[in-house]
């Protein structure tokens, strides 16, 4: 076995904050931060910020309202404005199932962190944390500068797969139970170019669930058997150009590299495959289609959640519960691909009617262990079904707004997570347009 010889590690002790993860939670969460006046780095893997929405070429918004009324504001409104703006087909009034300009989406999460005052660090890897007495005192990064320690008094965990939170020890849980850690399939979105837009508008919802799309007659004469079944979303993203949501991978678990490596490079065999069906398929559409790009990051559905303070449950869902500490609200629906129980769990919460909602309990972002970390994302504390729900976008970034500025109050008051003021939080979240009850 080899040694490595020790030698020291700079040590970085100048920030209040740190936030670890670019996504959209990650992005609000720093933005809000540096917002009330916490010294804050965000600290991202990849070379851009947004992650699903930039890298991962998801080419479209789960909708932002209640179908009354935005409920996803403040600075998630912001960024999907923003983002919306500069595209010159879509309708400013459009609220849901809005199309992705990835490139724009990407400029967009730049201005929000940095003009809020926030630093960041791409390319930029956390491996490992100290804790003592159930705070992270310091967390190790590694970069083209090799390894530097961080020390912040609060962390914001945005990693989507809550790796801090499980670096420094926290309970988790993934999939149904322990016993059955079975997880959502993973997409990989991929971008057309050189489409008939007009034709493209002709063959209709290629989803299978329009009974009259060309996929099932696709999957049933199975000449591409790469293609595992209907889940085929597609929209258009720019002139000629359509973004996919299409097809699953299977057996993919973010946490272990080498499923996600094997992962991506299946998936850039199944966007080649897509590309050859539809162009036999739906001809009038996709007759001299580009393959343009493959996400940089496969589509991750779900990994860990943590055991926080408090568990949202499906009947916190079914009852639209509204929570005395929620820093947001959610209204998308129980979303679970390929899950024993998702029939089931459908068959129980039936959709939202208009302007129904439930809320987001801070007491979900905190891991039960920890004192000094607060978790936003798809893996906040939730039973499995109700990750379907909340994992999605527009609620991350909603909860990544909370995230960060409760972290910087608990900064600033050189105090634990657990122990800040929530009405303060709760009215400052107000006074920046946030939507809560």
């Amino acid at each position: 076995m080899y040694t490595l010889k020790p030698k020291p590690i700079p040590l970085n002790d100048t920030y209040d904050v740190i936030v670890v993860g670019g996504g959209p939670a990650g992005c609000t969460a720093a933005a809000s931060a540096a917002r009330e006046g916490a010294k804050t780095l965000l600290i991202e893997a990849t070379s851009s910020l947004g992650g699903m929405g930039t890298s991962a070429l998801v080419p479209a918004w789960t909708p932002f309202s209640d179908r009354e009324q935005i409920i996803y504001k403040g600075m998630a409104e912001h960024v999907f404005a923003e983002t919306k703006r500069g595209m010159k087909h879509i309708d400013p009034k459009a609220v849901d199932w809005v199309a992705i300009d990835a490139e724009r989406l990407k400029r967009v999460y730049d201005d929000l962190v940095t003009d809020h005052g926030a630093d960041v660090l791409f390319n930029t890897f956390v491996s490992d944390v100290d804790v003592e007495d159930g705070k992270i005192t310091t967390l190790i990064a590694s970069n083209k500068s090799g390894l530097t320690a961080y020390r912040a008094h609060t962390f914001v965990d945005a990693t989507g797969d809550a790796d801090l939170a499980a670096f420094a020890g926290a309970p988790f849980m993934k999939g149904d139970s322990p016993e059955n850690p079975q997880l959502q399939p993973a997409t990989h979105c991929f971008i057309f170019s050189n489409v008939d837009i007009d034709g493209f508008k002709k063959i209709g919802r290629l989803h299978a669930d329009n009974p009259n799309s060309v996929i099932h007659k696709l999957l049933a004469e199975k000449k591409y058997p790469r293609i595992p079944d209907g889940h085929v979303i597609g929209t258009k993203v720019g002139p000629g150009t359509v973004g996919f949501n299409a097809g699953h991978i299977f057996n993919i678990d973010n946490t272990r590299p080498e499923t996600v490596s094997r992962g991506l490079m299946e998936g850039r065999k199944l966007a080649e495959e897509f590309r050859l069906a539809l162009q036999e398929y739906a001809p009038e559409a996709f007759s001299d289609a580009h393959l343009v790009s493959t996400g940089a990051l496969l589509g991750i559905r779900e990994t860990r959640r943590i055991d926080g303070d408090y568990i949202l449950t499906v009947d916190d869902y079914a009852e639209r519960r509204t929570f005395d500490d929620e820093i947001c609200r959610n209204a998308y629906f129980i979303d679970v691909h390929d899950s024993i129980y998702a029939a089931e769990a459908k068959g129980k919460l039936s959709r939202y009617k208009k302007g129904e909602s439930h809320g987001i309990p801070y007491r979900s972002l905190i891991p039960k262990t920890l004192d000094n970390v607060l978790v936003a994302g798809r893996s906040i504390s939730c039973e499995r079904m109700v990750q379907g729900s909340v994992r999605v976008m527009p609620v991350c970034l909603a909860m990544g707004e909370g995230a960060g500025m409760a972290a910087a109050h608990a900064a600033k008051a050189k105090t634990g997570v657990r122990n800040i003021d929530v009405k303060t939080l709760r009215k400052r979240l107000l006074e920046e347009g946030v939507y809560i009850k």
